[in-house]
């Protein structure tokens, strides 16, 4: 039976697809660790014949998620749900006090995924973990992007714990490699992935995601 797979978040999940209303199977999914889920999905296991959507926004933060969470995530129903959000939250907190802290993200995202199991009890959620690195020229930045990106973190578990939701575990992976082969390798400017970032969280989600697959 067929499954549709679902994207959501910032300019990380958006990876510059096409955003049209016409569907365009080569720029749909956009450039990305969702593009290479689905390249793999799609190519080990044509006979589950697996959708994929892509609808990530480059520059989103959490309440940018809600305020177009109808159209572009409950109206589809997935079977599973993936997201991927916080970095903007922190970033726009300390550039205008636009974003939202720890708490406040945990109460916009629990209303994210109580609206979609409202409208389909049986959705799998998967929740990954925001994260950073800090990269020559961006020490200052990322260290004060951590120090509020740690509880939002936190948050993320603690949400994915509650709701029985899959949890992909992302920072302390990119710590880890970045500590072998050096954090430009895989996070270009301290927040958005390199192809191999990219592809590291690909390996992640599909590693925790396998017994919804």
């Amino acid at each position: 039976m067929s499954k549709l797979i679902l994207f959501q978040g910032d300019s990380i999940t958006d990876g510059n697809r096409v955003k049209t209303n016409e569907w365009d199977l080569n720029h749909q999914m956009g450039h990305g660790y969702q593009f290479i889920i689905n390249a793999k999905l799609g190519c080990e296991y044509p006979e589950k014949d697996y959708k994929f959507i892509n609808r990530g926004i480059s520059g989103n933060r959490i309440s940018d998620l809600y305020g177009r969470w109808q159209e572009d995530a409950v109206r589809y129903s997935p079977d599973i749900l993936s997201i991927l959000v916080g970095v903007n939250d922190i970033h726009f907190y300390l550039e205008n006090g636009s974003g939202s802290l720890a708490d406040r993200y945990e109460k916009i995202y629990q209303l994210l995924i109580d609206e979609v199991k409202d409208n389909k009890a049986d959705t799998e959620i998967v929740i990954c973990e925001p994260f950073a690195l800090s990269v020559k020229g961006k020490e200052d930045y990322v260290d004060k992007l951590m120090e509020h990106l740690v509880p939002i973190q936190e948050k993320a578990k603690l949400i994915a714990e509650r709701n029985n939701a899959i949890f992909v575990p992302l920072q302390q992976k990119f710590n880890e490699f970045g500590a072998k082969y050096g954090n430009e390798y895989w996070i270009w400017d301290g927040i958005h992935p390199t192809v191999c970032g990219h592809q590291l969280i690909a390996n992640e989600w599909l590693k925790c995601c396998d017994k919804l697959l």
